[in-house]
């Protein structure tokens, strides 16, 4: 396991994580007891990647379309 703070990550960083953490527990050659960490970890890492999305998904939200279609900027998100 990584000793990054997640919520310091990247999305991309907590993906590839999450992916090795997955793959670990799929072939189920870890110890109960490093399983268990590693789940904890796992869960995580998912959380991570689900803000780090929704934000990304709020961010697309607020672009503004002029007439012709083109993004002319984004409006401020109400909460942040």
């Amino acid at each position: 396991m990584a000793d990054t703070k997640v919520d310091e990550m990247s999305f991309e960083q907590a993906m590839a994580e999450l992916e090795q953490v997955v793959g670990q527990l799929e072939r189920g050659d870890v110890p109960l007891d490093d399983s268990i960490k590693l789940y904890e970890r796992g869960a995580e890492l998912k959380k991570r990647c689900e803000t780090k999305l929704k934000e990304a998904e709020e961010k697309v939200a607020q672009i503004t379309l002029g007439s012709d279609g083109q993004a002319t900027g984004t409006t401020p998100v109400e909460g942040l």
